[in-house]
């Protein structure tokens, strides 16, 4: 049995990946109504203060624990450790994913291209910090954002105030929703791009094929794979994944968010999980990324992540806000795309399923996205 911190969207496909290899899921969440629930036996406890009953309860017959959350409290891993189930992600390696700052001094010690940085834990230094890294900048909390949120852009130096503003009370150190801030350089960049990488418990390290993603008010609205003209990125942004997933000693799946520029590629963030970049493999590999998760917690052998075909072109449009009908969707494309609904209630700017879809070719994969995404209309958000 595989125990699975956090009941979302992904602790729900985890769990159904999980059990078509056989493996009983137990999910804690702190929310009673997760979604996961719907396919996995669902402990509502607090992670940050749990009762020694129910954590005994939760940990009761695991043969392993892992997250669909990076922000599940370190100290609440390192118990689970301390009682002798293996913890994959290690917390170490959640500890770094939680703090954008130390993602970026890992990537830099590691000799990853970093777009300047500063640290920032109160207005003069953050006026500091903007000064030295220089306009524009972004300025971000440097623990718990996720889809545009805990984020302010910089563009002149009249915009501190309303920064601070907007970002100042996650600015103290001592902050745990927050944890100070972190000035990043503005990258201009020529596209966004993610790899999706996964390592066995004995080392064995395979990636999924680079992924072009396209944002809109920092939410992840669709991936493509392979990204277009990417013989020598992939070779890169690989070589970037090994890195990182060797140095944390990293056991899953991990996702490494890039800016490609004509430089080359630079590092923005890591996601010690499956991601939503990654939501494609479902429909488009031989092992998805759920599956090798699964795999990898649990010490199994990894599977090939290989597309189905090899000319195959894989997409996925994430359904924010509302959800299409039904019926249109699964009609799109001869009956081609892929619905996979999470069973959550609409709500603007939350995720509530996406839609995958292959072809033949990049060309044929463009054609059938814009035909699903005409027929989604304004309905998103």
């Amino acid at each position: 049995m595989l125990g699975i911190l956090g009941g979302g969207q992904l602790g729900r496909m985890l769990a159904l990946a999980a059990h078509d290899l056989g493996v009983a899921t137990r999910c804690w969440d702190e929310q009673a109504d997760a979604v996961a629930g719907h396919i996995s036996p669902l402990h509502v406890d607090r992670f940050d203060a749990p009762s020694k009953a129910k954590l005994d309860a939760f940990l009761d017959g695991l043969a392993a624990v892992t997250t669909e959350w990076e922000n599940v409290p370190v100290a609440l891993l390192e118990t689970i450790a301390a009682r002798g189930v293996p913890v994959r992600p290690n917390p170490a390696a959640l500890r770094t994913a939680q703090d954008r700052l130390l993602e970026k001094q890992l990537a830099e010690r590691l000799g990853i291209a970093v777009p300047a940085y500063a640290p920032a834990n109160s207005r003069d230094e953050l006026a500091s910090a903007i000064a030295r890294v220089g306009l524009p900048c972004v300025v971000k909390t440097r623990r718990f954002g996720y889809d545009g949120k805990g984020q302010f852009i910089c563009r002149v130096m009249d915009d501190l105030d309303a920064c601070w503003a907007a970002l100042g009370a996650a600015a103290s150190g001592d902050n745990a929703r927050g944890g100070g801030l972190i000035v990043e350089a503005f990258v201009r960049f020529t596209r966004e791009v993610s790899i999706i990488a996964v390592r066995g418990v004995d080392g064995d390290t395979r990636t999924w094929p680079l992924v072009e993603n396209v944002h809109a008010e920092g939410i992840l609205r669709r991936s493509v794979a392979p990204a277009a003209g990417t013989v020598a990125r992939q070779a890169e942004a690989e070589k970037i994944a090994r890195l990182v997933l060797d140095a944390l000693e990293y056991v899953g799946v991990l996702a490494v968010e890039l800016f490609d520029t004509l430089d080359g590629l630079i590092f923005n963030e890591i996601a010690p999980r499956v991601h939503n970049s990654g939501h494609w493999t479902i429909n488009a590999s031989v092992t998805s990324q759920f599956e090798n998760h699964a795999r990898a917690a649990l010490g199994l052998p990894l599977g090939d992540t290989s597309m189905l075909h090899p000319r195959l072109a894989a997409g996925m449009i994430n359904l924010i806000g509302t959800m299409p009908d039904r019926a249109a969707i699964l009609s799109a494309c001869g009956g081609a795309a892929k619905l996979h609904d999470y069973a959550k209630a609409p709500r603007p700017g939350r995720k509530l399923g996406h839609i995958n879809l292959t072809a033949s070719n990049p060309e044929h994969l463009a054609s059938a996205m814009a035909a699903v995404e005409a027929l989604m209309g304004h309905r998103e958000g």
